[in-house]
C-alpha cells in the first residue's frame, strides 16, 4: 500500500510538473511577443529550475537575451540549443546573428578534407539521436528477418533478407557513431566568456604575463583547471589561463 501511494505521488508530481511547465512556457512565449523579454526570461528561467532542458526552450531562451543585446548569454543559450538540436538551420542562422555582435574574430585552425567529412557524419545527430535511430533499425532488421522467415514467395523473401542484412548494418553503424558522438562530447568541454573583457594569462596567477585578451561571447573549450583558474583553449589554437568565474559552461545541465 505505501509502495503505491509513494508511486500515485510520483506521478501526480510529474503530471503537475509538465502542466506548470506547460503553462510557464505559454505565458512565457506571450511576454516574448508582447516585447517584455525580461518577464520573458524570468518564466524560461523557471522551467530550468524545475529541471526541463529543451532546444526550444534554449532557443527562445537565446532569442530573449538578442533582443536585450546581450551577447554572451544569448550565443550562450544558442550553443545549448544547438548541443541538443544539432544542425538545426533555425538556430544556426541566429547563433550567427550573435556571433556577428562579438568584438573577437578567432578563425579556426583548418581541417584536412577526412576529418571536416568525420565531424559533419558523426556530429549530423546528437548521440542519443544516433542511438535512437540504431533502436528503430534495429526493430526493422528483427521484422525483416521474421518476414524473411515466414513469406513463401521467393522474390519476397529475398527482398526480405536484403532488406534486414541493410538494417543490421546500418543499425551497427549507428550504435559506432553514437558511441563515437558520445566520447567526443563526454571530451570536448566548451564554454562562453561572459565578462566584458578578461586578460587571458600565460600562468594560473595574476602576476603572470598576459599573452591576449578576449570579449564577451567568445566560445572556447576548457582543457584544465586550478584552484580559481581555468585553462581554455580557442578555436586557431591559443591557450592560456582565465578565472574560472569570467566563463560560463555549456553542459552545465
Amino acid at each position: 500500500m505505501r509502495q503505491f501511494l509513494l508511486t500515485l505521488t510520483l506521478c501526480l508530481s510529474v503530471v503537475l510538473g509538465t502542466a506548470q511547465n506547460s503553462a510557464l512556457f505559454k505565458q512565457a512565449t506571450e511576454f516574448y511577443n508582447k516585447g517584455e523579454y525580461t518577464k520573458a526570461i524570468e518564466n524560461y528561467g523557471k522551467i530550468l529550475e524545475n529541471g526541463e532542458h529543451s532546444a526550444e526552450l534554449y532557443f527562445n531562451l537565446g532569442n530573449c537575451h538578442y533582443k536585450l543585446n546581450a551577447i554572451a548569454p544569448s550565443i550562450l543559450y544558442y550553443e545549448k540549443a544547438l548541443l541538443l538540436k544539432p544542425n538545426d538551420k533555425e538556430i544556426l542562422n541566429n547563433l550567427g546573428y550573435a556571433q556577428n555582435m562579438r568584438l573577437d574574430a578567432v578563425e579556426e585552425m583548418p581541417k584536412t578534407e577526412i576529418a571536416q567529412f568525420y565531424y559533419a557524419l558523426v556530429n549530423f545527430f546528437s548521440f542519443d539521436q544516433w542511438a535512437y535511430l540504431a533502436v528503430a533499425l534495429i526493430l526493422l532488421f528483427v521484422l525483416a528477418y521474421l518476414a524473411y522467415f515466414f513469406l513463401r514467395p521467393a522474390t519476397q523473401k529475398r527482398i526480405a533478407f536484403i532488406s534486414s542484412v541493410f538494417a543490421l548494418i546500418l543499425g551497427v553503424l549507428c550504435v559506432l557513431l553514437a558511441y563515437l558522438q558520445y566520447q567526443e562530447f563526454k571530451n570536448d568541454n566548451p564554454a562562453i566568456i561572459f565578462s566584458q573583457e578578461v586578460k587571458i594569462s600565460s600562468e594560473p596567477n595574476s602576476n603572470s604575463e598576459v599573452v591576449f585578451t578576449l570579449h564577451e561571447g567568445t566560445k572556447v573549450k576548457v582543457l584544465d583547471q586550478l584552484d580559481e583558474w581555468k585553462k581554455i583553449q580557442l578555436a586557431d589554437g591559443q591557450t592560456g589561463w582565465l578565472p574560472k568565474e569570467s566563463i560560463r559552461l555549456l553542459k552545465d545541465f
